[in-house]
């Protein structure tokens, strides 16, 4: 199956104190292990070290320790995707066309990257802000690990 696990669960994956932790890292763990294709949008990657350094301590990861935990737990083990400039235009005149507001505006561009990459499954510890934009075509791929 191809998953594609949205910033909050990357977060709590890689983030042993966090309460979705496990359930979190269960995921990753099927990617890291080759039972599932893993995907990752290139704009999660930014999102999750500017979370991982800015949480507060004792979560909190300096930015010489951010950077090794994306790599190992994510960018060895998923392929990396990139919206296009295109892409990001498309999506904004989108959301905005459909009174999205603010940061949701993350969640559809972390769609976009979905549709772009044929997953079969998002994971996303915010299920009901996903599922508020998300097209009829992706909502049944929405799930919470």
């Amino acid at each position: 199956m191809r998953v594609l696990p949205d910033t909050s669960v990357l977060v709590a994956a890689v983030v042993d104190m966090h309460e979705a932790h496990t359930r979190a890292f269960a995921a990753l763990d099927r990617v890291q292990q080759g039972r599932d294709m893993g995907v990752v949008s290139a704009h999660s990657l930014a999102e999750m070290y500017a979370i991982l350094t800015r949480v507060p301590a004792p979560l909190r990861h300096s930015p010489a320790k951010a950077f090794p935990s994306i790599e190992e737990n994510v960018l060895k083990h998923f392929e990396l995707l990139a919206l296009d400039g295109n892409d990001y235009a498309a999506t904004i005149r989108e959301a905005a066309m459909s009174g999205i507001r603010g940061g949701t505006v993350y969640d559809a561009i972390l769609l976009k990257a979905a549709a772009k990459a044929l997953v079969d499954r998002v994971y996303t510890l915010h299920l009901k802000h996903f599922l508020a934009v998300a097209p009829r075509t992706l909502a049944s791929t929405l799930a919470v690990p």
